[in-house]
C-alpha cells in the first residue's frame, strides 16, 4: 500500500524571531500561502506573486531575508483504514531543519536533504488527519554548531558547513546563492512488506565465458521462525530475447545471508562504445514448501570494475570486465538551483548526454545524489557513474555529530544505489583534500573520507572501488603529479603548457567559458543592458554574484580575454562577442577532448559541463533554456568510439590519426583536405580494437593558420572532423567561411552551411 500526500499543501510563513506555538498559533501570526508538494518555499511565494522571478536580473538577491523565516506545511488528509498497524510515514526528501508532527504528536526531526525520512505511524492514523512540518531558520541552526581552525569553507560558506543541504546552494561559481526550505520530493504512507526486505547483487568475476555473482540478502525479522526457506533467483535478459533466462535455487537457513551464483555464458555490461549495456531482470521469488510468500525484482547488470592508481607510475584507470577502458564525458552538475524542479529536466538533460556519446559521468560533490531514473538510464544507456558523496571545497566538520550524519547519509545512499552496474566508483568529496592541502595541512586528517566514509563502502558495497577525494591528494606527492586532476589553472589559452604538459593520467575536471547565444542572455538580463558585457546583470549570472567585488576573478573579463587572445580583438556587437566566445571554446574543448584521445597516458577526461541550473554566463555547452553553443556539436564528433583526428605539429608535420576506443575492428576510407589546396592524403584503414594507428603524416609550415578537413566512411555511413593549425590571433571573419566548411551540424561532408552557427 502506498498512499500519497503530495498536491497542494498550507503554507505560513513569517521572521524566525515571531514566537509560533503550533498551526493554529501560525495560522493567527504569520501569511498564508499555498504550498506544492514536492516544492520549495520560494518557488511557492514567487507563484504566490510575493517575489519576482529569481532568475531574471539581479532578483534573487532579494531572497536573502527569506533564510531567517520559519516555514509550517500543514495538511489534513483522510485515510480509510484508521489504527492500521506496520505503516510507515516516508518524506523522500526534505530541504531545511524540520519537525514533523502528526496530530499534534511530535513524530521527530529532519536534518539532511539528502536522504528519505520514515516514521513509525502504526497504530495512529485516524479517519482525518492533520500533518505539519515545521522549518526552522537553517542559518540559526547551524550558528549553534561548533566551528574551529580546520572547520572551513574553501571559498566562503562557513554558513554551509553543517548543513546537509545542496552545497551550491550557498553560492557558488555554477549557481546563485538561494537557500529554499520545502518538502522537495513526494510524502507518502507505506505499508510495511514481510518478506524480501534487501538485495544486493555484485559480480566479482566476468568474462564472456562465465561470471560470479554474490548475492546478499536480508528477510524480514519475523521470518526467523518460518526457515528454512526456498530463494529462487531468475535473471531474465532485458536486452537480448533469444537468449534464455537463469535460474537458480537456494535454501535459506537464516533471514539474513550471502549466495554465489555461477553464471554461464553470460551477458555482459559494457560502456557505451566497447558493446551492449546488457541488463538481467534478477527476479527473486521467496517460497515456504510450495508457497510463494514474497517475490521482489532487481535490475542488474553483470561486470567487474576494478581502478587501478599508481602515484609512483602515475596511472589512474578503470579496468571493465578485465579490459582497461578509455573514458570520455561530462560531469553533471545540478539540474536546477530548485531541485523540486529536477525531475521535469532530467529526461532532456540525460539525453544531451547521451546524444554527445559521454560513456562516462561525474556527480559532482556540490549537488543532490541523483534519482533512480537517472540511474536507470546510465544502466541502459552504457554510461558509467563516477559518484562524490556530496562534499565540496571545504575542510568539514570533524566532529562526532557529523560524522555520524555522514554515516548515516552514506549507507542511506550506498545501499539505493549499490546494484546499479553503471556506477563506476565512490569518491569522498569534491576538491577537499585541495582545501587541506592549500594551507599545508594534511588531507589525512579528514577522518570522514579517510576513516567515516570507506568503512560505509566497505560493509555496504565491497566490490567498488573508493578514492578519499577528487582530486585525491597522496601523502609526499606534489599537486602537479597527481595522477588524477582537475585542469583549471589559469585558463589561459587552451593549448598553452598548463594544459598541454601537465602530467594527469585521468583529467576529472576542464573547461573553457562560452558565452550563451543572445537570444537566451535576452530571458535573463534587461534588454538595456546587454551591451557591452560589463553591467551589474551579467556580474550578477557569472562567478560575481559568488565572490562579491573580487573582480580580478571576473569570469565576464576571462571570457573576453580568452575571446582577445584567440582572435587578437573583442568585437563590438552582442551577435559577434557570443559567436567568438562560442568558436573559441569549441576549439578549446574539442582540444582537450582530442588531446587526451590521442594521448598514450590519459585514460580518461570528464569536462566540465553540459547545461546550467540556471541563466548563467559559464562553461557549459547548453544554457539553461536547452540552446546549444558551438562546443555542443564539435564535441559531439570529437566523442564518437572511432574518429580522426590530427596531431599538433612536430617539427615540419602533423599526422591523421585513427582512434578506435571499441573492442572490434573498424575498416574504411578516409580523406584529408585543406580548403583551396585540395585533398592532401587519402587511402583505406583498418585499426585493431582499443588502438591507434598514423594514417598519414603531412609536411605542413607550423605558423600557417590552416583548416584541415577529415572526412572517412565506415560501412557506407559518413563522417567528418576538422583541425586547425597555426598560433593566434585568428581572424574571426575568416573563421566564420571556415564554419562553412566544417559542417559541425552534420557528417555530411559535402553539405556546407550558408550561414554562421545560431
Amino acid at each position: 500500500m502506498e498512499y500519497s500526500l503530495d498536491g497542494e499543501w498550507d503554507l505560513y510563513y513569517g521572521p524566525g524571531s515571531i514566537s509560533v506555538r503550533d498551526i493554529q498559533d501560525a495560522n493567527q501570526k504569520l501569511k498564508k500561502a499555498i504550498a506544492r508538494v514536492p516544492g520549495e518555499t520560494l518557488l511557492d511565494l514567487q507563484r504566490a506573486g510575493e517575489i519576482p522571478d529569481p532568475y531574471f536580473g539581479d532578483n534573487f538577491l532579494l531572497l536573502r531575508r527569506y533564510e531567517e523565516y520559519q516555514w509550517w506545511y500543514h495538511k489534513d488528509f483522510e485515510f480509510d483504514q484508521p489504527g492500521l498497524e506496520g505503516v510507515d510515514l516516508v518524506f523522500h526528501g526534505i530541504q531545511g531543519i524540520a519537525e514533523v508532527f502528526l496530530n499534534g504528536e511530535r513524530l521527530g526531526r529532519c536534518e539532511n536533504s539528502f536522504i528519505e525520512h520514515r516514521f513509525d505511524v502504526s497504530g495512529k492514523l485516524k479517519e482525518l488527519n492533520s500533518l505539519v512540518v515545521k522549518f526552522e531558520p537553517p542559518l540559526d541552526w547551524a550558528a549553534r554548531k561548533a566551528y574551529d581552525a580546520m572547520t572551513l569553507s574553501w571559498e566562503g560558506r562557513e554558513e554551509a558547513l553543517w548543513l546537509r543541504v545542496p552545497q551550491h546552494a550557498f553560492g557558488w561559481d555554477i549557481a546563485p546563492r538561494i537557500v529554499s526550505n520545502g518538502i522537495w520530493k513526494g510524502v507518502d504512507l507505506q505499508k510495511r512488506r514481510e518478506g524480501i526486505e534487501e538485495l544486493y547483487f555484485a559480480t566479482t568475476e566476468a568474462n564472456e565465458e562465465s561470471a560470479t555473482l554474490e548475492v546478499y540478502y536480508r528477510l524480514s525479522q519475523s521470518l526467523v521462525s518460518r526457515v528454512p526457506l526456498t530463494l529462487r533467483i531468475t535473471l531474465n535478459p532485458r536486452r537480448d530475447a533469444t537468449a534464455p533466462p537463469k535460474s537458480f535455487e537456494n535454501l535459506i537457513e537464516f533471514v539474513a545471508g550471502h549466495l554465489r551464483l555461477e553464471v554461464n555464458k553470460p551477458l555482459l555490461w559494457w560502456p557505451k562504445g566497447y558493446g551492449d549495456a546488457n541488463l538481467y531482470d534478477a527476479k527473486c521469488d521467496l517460497f515456504e514448501g510450495n508457497k510463494l510468500i514474497d517475490s521482489k525484482e532487481v535490475k542488474i547488470g553483470i561486470r567487474t570494475v576494478r581502478l587501478e592508481r599508481s602515484t609512483q607510475k602515475g596511472v589512474f584507470r578503470f579496468l571493465i570486465n578485465g579490459r582497461p577502458i578509455r573514458f570520455r564525458g561530462a560531469n553533471w552538475t545540478p539540474l536546477d538551483a530548485f531541485h523540486s524542479r529536477d525531475a521535469n529536466r532530467l529526461a532532456d538533460v540525460l539525453s544531451l548526454y547521451d546524444d554527445l556519446g559521454c560513456n562516462i559521468i561525474r556527480c559532482w560533490g556540490g549537488g543532490v545524489y541523483e534519482s533512480e531514473e537517472f540511474f536507470d538510464f546510465c544502466d541502459e544507456h552504457g554510461i558509467a557513474v563516477w559518484q562524490d558523496f556530496a562534499m565540496a571545497c571545504a575542510r568539514y566538520p570533524q566532529h562526532e555529530e557529523f560524522r555520524r550524519a555522514i554515516e548515516e547519509e552514506a549507507v542511506q545512499v550506498v545501499r539505493r544505489l549499490r546494484n546499479h552496474p553503471s556506477l563506476l566508483l565512490w569518491a569522498g568529496d569534491n576538491e577537499c583534500d585541495l582545501a587541506y592541502a592549500a594551507e599545508n595541512l594534511s588531507p589525512s586528517d579528514n577522518r570522514l573520507t579517510r576513516d567515516v566514509l570507506p568503512a560505509v563502502c566497505k560493509k555496504n558495497d565491497p566490490h567498488r572501488p573508493y578514492i578519499p577525494s577528487s582530486p585525491y591528494v597522496s601523502e609526499g606527492l606534489s599537486l602537479t603529479d597527481l595522477p588524477e586532476q582537475h585542469l583549471w589553472g589559469p585558463r589561459d589559452y587552451f593549448k598553452s603548457d598548463y594544459y598541454t604538459k601537465n602530467k594527469a593520467s585521468f583529467i576529472s575536471e576542464i573547461g573553457y567559458h562560452g558565452c550563451p547565444n543572445p537570444d537566451s542572455l535576452a530571458r535573463f538580463i534587461p534588454s538595456d543592458s546587454l551591451w557591452p558585457p560589463d553591467d551589474r546583470f551579467w556580474r550578477a549570472h557569472s562567478v560575481e554574484h559568488w565572490l562579491g567585488k573580487r573582480r580580478e576573478y571576473s569570469r565576464i573579463k576571462l571570457m573576453v580575454d580568452q575571446e582577445r587572445v584567440f582572435f587578437g580583438e573583442v568585437p563590438d556587437k552582442l551577435e559577434d562577442f557570443a559567436l567568438a566566445s562560442q568558436i573559441t571554446q569549441a576549439e578549446a574543448l574539442k582540444f582537450f577532448i582530442e588531446r587526451a584521445r590521442l594521448s598514450d597516458k590519459i585514460w580518461g577526461i570528464i569536462w566540465w559541463n553540459v547545461i546550467d541550473p540556471w541563466p548563467q554566463i559559464s562553461d557549459s555547452v547548453v544554457d539553461y533554456y536547452f540552446k546549444k553553443k558551438l562546443a555542443y556539436h564539435f564535441i559531439k564528433k570529437a566523442q564518437r568510439p572511432f574518429t580522426i583526428a590530427m596531431t599538433e605539429p612536430s617539427g615540419w608535420t602533423v599526422s591523421a590519426v585513427a582512434i578506435n576506443d571499441t573492442l572490434v575492428q573498424v575498416r574504411g576510407s578516409y580523406e584529408v583536405e585543406v580548403p583551396g589546396e585540395g585533398t592532401l592524403a587519402k587511402g583505406t584503414f583498418s585499426v585493431g580494437p582499443a588502438s591507434r594507428e598514423v594514417l598519414s603524416t603531412l609536411t605542413v609550415v607550423p605558423s600557417e593558420k590552416k583548416l584541415f578537413l577529415i572526412s572517412w566512411e565506415i560501412e557506407g555511413k559518413k563522417f567528418t572532423n576538422h583541425y586547425l593549425m597555426g598560433q593566434p590571433p585568428f581572424d574571426l571573419n575568416q573563421y566564420r567561411q571556415w564554419l562553412s566548411y566544417i559542417s559541425p551540424f552534420t557528417d555530411d561532408p559535402t553539405r556546407r552551411l550558408t550561414s554562421s552557427p545560431p
